[in-house]
C-alpha cells in the first residue's frame, strides 16, 4: 500500500481486488484525512476494541495472557479502570449497551456481558466460529468473524438475528475486524491494511473506503496493525489507533 499525505490541521482538542465494474462502483480510497489531535495511547495495549461514551474511552485488548478490557480518560489516555481476562481468554471487540457492555473473544467462542461501571463480568454465553468486531446498532449488535460476513445479534441474549454479506464494488470483502456503528452505518478496520471503510448494514455495500496509512507513527512496525476506531458522540469526528500504537488519533474522515 502506498503511503499518502495526510491534511494535518492542528486544533487543539480536550479529547485530545478486482476493477471496479457496473452500478456499484464507488470512488478509491480517499486520504485527506485531518488530524485534529491526538492522545498517548498505551503502547502495551494489543487494541481489539474501542468505544467512547459519556466521556468514557472504553478499550478490549487481546493475546492470551495478556487481554484486558479498559476504561480510559480519552482526554489524557489514562487507563483509569481494568480487569484482565482469564489468561486462555483471547479479547476481541467491544461495545457499550446501556449500561453493560459486551466483550467477545477470538477462537474461545466466548461473549461476556460487563457492568459498564465496575468492568466486572455479569453473563457469559457461547457462539460458534470466531469473534473479531463488535458494534451496537439500532436495538441489534453487529459482529464480524474476519470474513465476508456481518452477523447482527441480539443485544440481550446474543443469538443471532441474521447475516449481511459485505462487498466493494460487487467482490465480497473478506478481513472485517474492529466495528463502529453510527449514524445507521458500519466502520470497519480491514486486518492488516491501512483502511476502514464504511458499510450500509442493509444491503452489505461499501459506500466509503479511506485510507489512513499517513497517520502510522513511523516506528512502529507493520505487524501491530491499525486497530480501534470509535466515533466522537456529537460530532463527525474518530478517534483511531492501533494495536501496540504510542498515540490515539483525533480525525475526521473525507467522505464525499
Amino acid at each position: 500500500m502506498r503511503w499518502l499525505p495526510v491534511v494535518v490541521v492542528f486544533v487543539l482538542s480536550a479529547a485530545c481486488t478486482a476493477a471496479p465494474s457496473g452500478p456499484e462502483q464507488h470512488p478509491p480510497p480517499s486520504s485527506g484525512v485531518e488530524v485534529l489531535g491526538s492522545i498517548p495511547h498505551d503502547p502495551e495495549a494489543f487494541t481489539q476494541g474501542l468505544e467512547l461514551v459519556d466521556g468514557v474511552l472504553y478499550e478490549g485488548t487481546g493475546l492470551e495472557g495478556r487481554s484486558t478490557i479498559r476504561r480510559v480518560d480519552p482526554r489524557n489516555g489514562q487507563v483509569t479502570k481494568q480487569v484482565d481476562l482469564a489468561p486462555e481468554l483471547f479479547g476481541e471487540g467491544i461495545t457499550v449497551v446501556g449500561d453493560e457492555l459486551w466483550q467477545i473473544t477470538w477462537q474461545n467462542g466466548v461473549a461476556i456481558r460487563r457492568n459498564r461501571e465496575t468492568l466486572e463480568e455479569v453473563k457469559r454465553v457461547t457462539y460458534e466460529g470466531e469473534g473479531w468486531g463488535l458494534c451496537h446498532d439500532a436495538g441489534r449488535l453487529v459482529m464480524s468473524d474476519g470474513t465476508e460476513e456481518l452477523r447482527f445479534r441480539d443485544p440481550g441474549t446474543f443469538a443471532e438475528t441474521g447475516r449481511v454479506t459485505v462487498k466493494r464494488n460487487g467482490v465480497p470483502l473478506v478481513r472485517l475486524n474492529e466495528l463502529e456503528c453510527v449514524g445507521g452505518q458500519v466502520w470497519a478496520n480491514l486486518w492488516q491494511l491501512d483502511e476502514v471503510v464504511r458499510i450500509d448494514p442493509a444491503s452489505g455495500n461499501v459506500t466509503a473506503t479511506v485510507d489512513l496509512a499517513g497517520i502510522r507513527p513511523p516506528d512502529v512496525p507493520r505487524t501491530d496493525v491499525l486497530n480501534g476506531i470509535a466515533a466522537v458522540p456529537g460530532t463527525d469526528e474518530f478517534l483511531v489507533t492501533g494495536k501496540n500504537w504510542p498515540t490515539t488519533f483525533r480525525v475526521r474522515f473525507p467522505t464525499g
